[in-house]
């Protein structure tokens, strides 16, 4: 199979877990915001911003490591043994041993809620690993299943624990805790998990190569969550907890793009790593970032475009203002999307310190911008921060990878596509019906053009089937 139609396979299958599992938080949202208060979804998403932040530093990012060292061992079953556990022998009681400590210092918090934070950050952070170690294992449909299975089981449990026995907070935290559970016990059954695991396979030595990988991940990944939540958590330190709610809901439909993406990312950084020793790699990488780029611009103008629409649907209870911030970000999360296929250049040669330098960076920026303006223009300094902090990673990420892989961008087409993509954020922030009207026709129209080297020959190919079954 060539390496396009296996990034392409991998991306179908990748898609299950990732733009499914979403589509159903998506459904839940309007329960979750009618349901909890602005303090209550307010208090939820911190909880929600915490287990990011927690994760990488409990675990020095060794799910990540697992990933990258197992797609080069494939089909060595000694050398998956010993990473597998060695990456459990370390995580785990770590992660135990940090969750003591976390327990002491959220002493404001009842006990029964406490608990249940607790637990679901265990379970999550040994669900993320399995899940790694899945995907390096080229088990990518079970890492898929696993993680639909999840958002099913919390989809339906967050409906009855909320609709039915009004348990508010607590019981989205249950059908998180159960979910992901449930979800875990799936993966550990069909990848056999367990039987990689041998204590005669403990190694200092494959503990240290792991952590050499892994640990520049660590400000990575912080870097990362301030990119991602600084923004929410400066607000409400100086705004409250209702601008952070406001900000929150402002997110959702960006990173409905970003679930997209992700799907991507991780196909992605798959690919690029069994490709790193071709003799094309380089021109083989320029010309996947055109065809990504094509289908990400096009599907964020018809996001753009559609988000009049998708806003009245999804969006429920005194969340008006949210609407504002959303042109500004819808750029910030396409840039991201560039940043990370970079980074999966990054992956595929091992270079983690540069994808946390590059990030640490931008991280930076992120939190410079935004502290220095939330006093002049509230929101929108959070929205700016962020839009601007992922331009920048994604263009130094442009330059900085030549250093390591010289790969061709076409910059003026960029910044053609990116200029049409700020009018059209500017045409939704208006809300006439007439100028949206414009703005989703044209956003089709863009979408077609883009990608109709993709599109055409899926065309005929439905064409000739059709005229097959005529004969």
């Amino acid at each position: 199979m060539s390496r396009e139609k296996e990034f392409v396979k991998n991306s179908a299958i990748l898609s299950i877990g990732t733009i499914l599992p979403k589509l159903t938080s998506i459904i839940t949202l309007p329960i979750v915001t009618e349901k909890l208060s602005n303090a209550e979804y307010g208090t939820f998403d911190l909880i929600t911003i915490l287990v990011a932040l927690f994760l990488p530093v409990a675990t020095l990012q060794m799910q990540a490591a697992g990933f990258r060292y197992l797609v080069g061992v494939r089909g060595d079953k000694e050398e998956q043994t010993s990473i597998i556990s060695n990456i459990t022998f370390f995580t785990v009681p770590i992660c135990v041993a940090a969750l003591v400590v976390l327990y002491f210092f959220m002493n404001s918090i009842s006990p029964m809620t406490r608990m249940l934070i607790l637990s679901y950050f265990l379970v999550d952070t040994l669900l993320l690993t399995g899940r790694q170690i899945a995907r390096g294992l080229a088990m990518n449909s079970v890492y898929s299943i696993s993680a639909l299975l999840n958002s099913i089981l919390e989809m339906v449990l967050t409906a009855v624990l909320l609709l039915k026995f009004n348990m508010e907070l607590d019981g989205v935290l249950i059908a998180l805790l159960f979910s992901q559970s449930t979800s875990l016990i799936y993966l550990l059954l069909k990848t056999r998990m367990i039987q990689y695991m041998k204590f005669k396979a403990f190694s200092f030595k494959q503990i240290k190569s792991l952590i050499s990988y892994s640990w520049p991940m660590v400000p990575n990944s912080l870097s990362s969550w301030v990119m991602r939540v600084s923004d929410r958590l400066i607000l409400w330190r100086f705004m409250g907890v209702e601008a952070n709610s406001i900000y929150a809901v402002a997110n959702k439909l960006p990173n409905m793009f970003s679930i997209v993406q992700n799907t991507f990312s991780l196909a992605w950084q798959e690919n690029a790593s069994l490709s790193v020793e071709d003799e094309d790699s380089g021109e083989y990488y320029g010309k996947m970032f055109t065809n990504v780029f094509n289908i990400l611009v096009g599907m964020m103008g018809l996001l753009i475009a559609f988000t009049p629409i998708i806003f009245i649907i999804l969006i429920r209870g005194d969340y008006g203002e949210s609407y504002n911030h959303m042109p500004i970000l819808y750029i910030g999360v396409l840039f991201s999307a560039v940043s990370s296929y970079i980074g999966g250049v990054y992956v595929a040669h091992m270079k983690s310190k540069a994808i946390g330098i590059t990030t640490m960076i931008a991280a930076l920026m992120n939190f410079l911008i935004n502290i220095i303006f939330v006093h002049f223009i509230g929101i929108y300094a959070a929205s700016i921060s962020t839009a601007v902090s992922y331009l920048w990673l994604a263009f130094f990420r442009m330059r900085d990878i030549q250093k390591i892989q010289k790969i061709k961008f076409e910059y003026k087409k960029i910044l053609v596509l990116t200029g049409i993509l700020i009018i059209m954020s500017a045409a939704c922030f208006v809300r006439i019906i007439y100028i949206d009207i414009v703005n989703m026709v044209f956003s089709v129209a863009m979408a077609v053009y883009l990608n109709k080297n993709l599109i055409m020959p899926s065309i005929r190919k439905i064409k000739s089937k059709f005229k097959g079954k005529s004969k």
